[in-house]
């Protein structure tokens, strides 16, 4: 009974930038993405079999308490008109999207005020059974646990390239326990998200105090007491932690991915058949995705003539 989760807007972004913007409907435009994004579906149930499937939605890609925290949390990705800055030859392929897993009966879930990583930490959380994570975002690493079967498949590069990762990989790739990434991340920052990290201390610097005082807390309670600097806490760390004191009281709310957000139940069970075949038929045809269609009724096993 394994549910797969997918950052969805991570893999529509991934596909538009994997495929070539000369894919395109019947009147030209582009419509890469939305192929993009089908076919790594297809291939991902195919390969895993899930039995519950749920496209996880940013119902706000930079959620204020966020940002309260840490104004730089993505303001480098701010359009200039306000909202994300998006490709202009992907904003219009969203709304197909939408319209396509409407139309399929593949669950999509958002939630008012919140990122889609949130979405799946709750979802996650809540789930009976293994659970696999698709997304190209390291942040959602935090969520690995082996005894819940929790894993993440890692869109490593492009669409097809998709690494498994465990605690075991957490941790022979950052040399922290496995379910420390959350706190290595604060630590070490990333330019991506606009989370500067503690300046001057690298990812090597992270992981050994991680190593050292367990998480982020017994780091602090360590900085607060040492008298005597002795490695990883020399005193040239223990001065940037110092200085670093405002930052790290504020970036945990923002690196951490809620886990008990309100949502409604959520079935996400595998669609056996599209839930609008006549509106699926339609999207097929004035977009260009017929093929992708197929491919994906393929292994959720909807009739051979459900698109005519």
């Amino acid at each position: 009974m394994t549910t797969m989760l997918l950052d969805a807007a991570s893999l529509y972004f991934r596909a538009f930038y994997g495929v070539p913007t000369s894919v395109t409907s019947p009147d030209g435009r582009p419509v890469n993405a939305v192929r993009g994004f089908l076919d790594m579906t297809a291939r991902l149930v195919g390969a895993h079999g899930p039995t519950r499937l749920v496209a996880c939605w940013d119902d706000d890609w930079r959620p204020e308490f966020r940002v309260a925290a840490l104004p730089s949390y993505k303001a480098h990705r701010v359009a200039p008109e306000g909202g994300e800055e998006v490709p202009d030859e992907l904003s219009p392929q969203v709304p197909v999207l939408i319209d396509v897993l409407a139309a399929a009966g593949i669950a999509r879930v958002g939630a008012p005020g919140f990122e889609a990583d949130d979405v799946i930490g709750t979802l996650a959380t809540r789930a009976r059974g293994p659970v696999d994570v698709v997304t190209g975002d390291r942040d959602l690493f935090q969520l690995v646990d082996d005894e819940r079967g929790i894993r993440v498949l890692y869109t490593a590069r492009g669409i097809t390239d998709i690494e498994a990762v465990d605690e075991a990989a957490v941790a022979a790739k950052y040399g922290i326990p496995g379910r420390a990434y959350a706190d290595f991340a604060v630590l070490r920052g990333d330019p991506s998200d606009g989370l500067p990290g503690v300046a001057g201390v690298g990812a090597k610097t992270a992981a050994a105090l991680i190593t050292a005082f367990g998480d982020l807390a017994g780091i602090r309670s360590a900085v607060a007491t040492t008298v005597v600097p002795r490695p990883p806490l020399t005193a040239a760390v223990l001065k940037k932690l110092h200085a670093a004191s405002a930052y790290l009281d504020a970036a945990p709310v923002v690196v951490a991915v809620e886990r008990n957000i309100d949502l409604p139940p959520v079935e996400g069970e595998l669609p056996r058949a599209p839930a609008d075949p006549d509106a699926l038929a339609v999207l097929a045809e004035r977009h260009n995705l017929d093929s992708p269609l197929r491919r994906l009724g393929a292994v959720l096993g909807w009739p051979a003539d459900v698109l005519g």
